[in-house]
């Protein structure tokens, strides 16, 4: 008999627990669902507001939602902050680090945007978005040798890609390697005929 009490409050406490977990979980969809309405009005200020009421600073989903209006508002210093949160709840997603890109960019803290991408290319090597920006980053620092790791991976990957093709070949050129320069311009030329960057990088060979 005790045994069966037992059973029955415990059968009871989870009830309890389900029912404040589905009960939690609706006024989630809620506040998300006023805050896509007030985002797509151009109201970020209030979307922010929606998301507010129901902040909780262990929820990644929140966080990054956060940063992205706070990004939109141009309070960036916000929304580098909330990313900063979500990188540190969920280390191993790449998505708030891409997010947190945006508002660094913004504010031309290119230093920090680096860091954000070598620490998407350590989780996913073979990122293609990751190795293209950390390439031209590297590229407009002149360090082409760099660049033209980047853009190398890039264009193993994908080597009809007209982006990757083109910065791969400008790398090559300004590191004095023409002949493979000269390659991949042309071969820029066949993915977009009558490119001016492919045709003026080649007048530089010539």
């Amino acid at each position: 008999m005790e045994t069966l009490k037992r059973i029955t409050i415990v059968a009871s406490f989870s009830l309890l627990f389900i029912s404040a977990i589905a009960q939690s979980s609706a006024v989630m969809q809620a506040a998300f669902s006023k805050s896509y309405v007030s985002e797509q009005a151009g109201n970020f200020t209030g979307a922010i507001s929606d998301l507010k009421s129901v902040y909780k600073a262990n929820d990644y989903v929140v966080n990054v939602r956060l940063g992205w209006l706070y990004y939109n508002a141009k309070q960036y210093s916000e929304s580098i902050k909330y990313y900063d949160i979500a990188v540190a709840l969920k280390p191993y997603a790449i998505e708030a680090r891409f997010g947190c890109v945006k508002p660094l960019s913004a504010i031309e803290n290119w230093e920090k945007v680096k860091e954000h991408y070598l620490q998407i290319l350590k989780i996913d090597p073979q990122n293609t978005v990751a190795n293209y920006w950390i390439g031209v980053i590297y590229y407009n620092r002149k360090d082409y040798a760099r660049a033209t790791n980047y853009f190398g991976k890039n264009f193993n990957l994908y080597p009809l890609d007209y982006d990757s093709v083109i910065m791969l070949a400008w790398s090559k050129l300004n590191s004095g390697k023409q002949a493979d320069a000269s390659i991949l311009f042309n071969q820029a030329l066949i993915i977009r005929p009558a490119d001016s960057s492919a045709l003026a990088g080649l007048k530089q060979i010539k």
